[in-house]
């Protein structure tokens, strides 16, 4: 408990110095995580909730129209829409909506809180390391009642039990391209019959992401440069072109189809600001940018991926599409019109 109580007094005098920092980059500053952050208010601005988390994600839908956030270290993921639909089997959960679109992975799913930061309402979720997983806000519309409806039926009994942080310190190491069977892999690439299949692909090869892609069979992927995608982003937004756009960490996946109108430059961010999807990039934690082709059962799927310095999926973005339906030719056109190789 000593702990806790120096820890809020730190944090307290942190928010005091720097009133604009945001609460993710104040934890790594203090040296804790965002998760324990939040802890030290438990019982006045921030309630522990029980570790259901299903069953919460199910009592969202009568809160009405809310925002959901979906980041990791370099993309934020910012989506408004009405939670339905949710299902889950085993550790997997899926929203699939036109607004509220999500692909949930429960084992990486450790704690919950509801937060009240200066009269804006929200349910933060978050992994066992304390990293933030999914938040969801409450907007103009939302409904008040129905959410503290939801925060008294979930509320956890002990509000001051410890959390619990265990830091995963594994590290993905990658085998000398020599070990890899790459014409193996590249002739199994070339018999994809769906976008989904690809991960299962990387993991029976023992290959990481970029290293398979630098692996892939000829013209299925190459590098390009930022400024492409900058211009991708532009000529979508020109010509109303429907994309989808896939941010994600450990435990979520949010995707956005639809426009992209509004881009806006702000220092290091590179910003979609449309009323009911943003997403904020940050350039400077960009280290590759693929062009990526995939054989499926409905043809080519042609994908812009983004990755960091430690071959980490910052951010993956496709032409709108379903199962069973070809990929857009204009935007299959417009990627490879734009993409300049490196």
């Amino acid at each position: 408990m000593s702990e806790i109580i120096e820890l809020k007094s730190q944090w307290d005098a942190f928010k005091i110095e720097n009133p604009k920092v945001r609460i993710r980059d104040a934890a790594k500053q203090l040296g804790t995580t965002e998760a324990e952050l939040l802890s030290t208010a438990a019982g006045t601005s921030v309630t522990r909730l029980r570790n259901e988390f299903p069953e919460i994600l199910k009592a969202v839908e009568p809160l009405g129209k809310v925002m959901a956030l979906t980041r990791n270290d370099f993309c934020v993921h910012e989506r408004k829409g009405v939670y339905s639909n949710l299902s889950f089997s085993g550790p997997m959960g899926l929203a699939v909506n036109p607004d509220i679109d999500l692909r949930l992975f429960m084992s990486a799913w450790s704690s919950a809180f509801a937060v009240d930061e200066a009269g804006r309402k929200s349910l933060q979720f978050f992994a066992k390391d304390g990293e933030a997983i999914h938040k969801i806000y409450l907007g103009e519309t939302s409904d008040l009642a129905a959410y503290e409806t939801l925060v008294h039926n979930f509320a956890a009994e002990d509000q001051h039990a410890e959390l619990e942080i265990v830091k995963d310190t594994t590290l993905a190491e990658e085998k000398p391209d020599a070990e890899i069977d790459a014409a193996a892999f590249r002739e199994k690439w070339l018999k994809l019959k769906d976008t989904h299949a690809f991960h299962g692909l990387l993991r029976k090869f023992g290959v990481t992401r970029t290293q398979g892609l630098r692996l892939a069979p000829e013209g299925h992927a190459v590098q390009i440069s930022y400024e492409s995608l900058k211009a991708i982003f532009h000529k979508a937004s020109d010509t109303d072109l429907e994309i989808m756009v896939f941010t994600g960490n450990k435990g979520c996946i949010q995707i956005h189809t639809g426009p992209v109108k509004k881009l806006v430059q702000a220092g290091p961010w590179f910003n979609v600001l449309d009323p009911d999807f943003n997403m904020h990039l940050r350039e400077d934690g960009i280290a590759s940018v693929w062009l990526v082709k995939k054989p499926t059962e409905d043809g080519i799927v042609t994908s812009i991926e983004v990755f960091d310095a430690e071959g980490t999926i910052i951010v993956q973005f496709f032409g709108k599409r379903k199962p069973g339906i070809p990929e857009n030719e204009h935007w299959r056109l417009m990627v490879n019109e734009l993409a300049v190789m490196l």
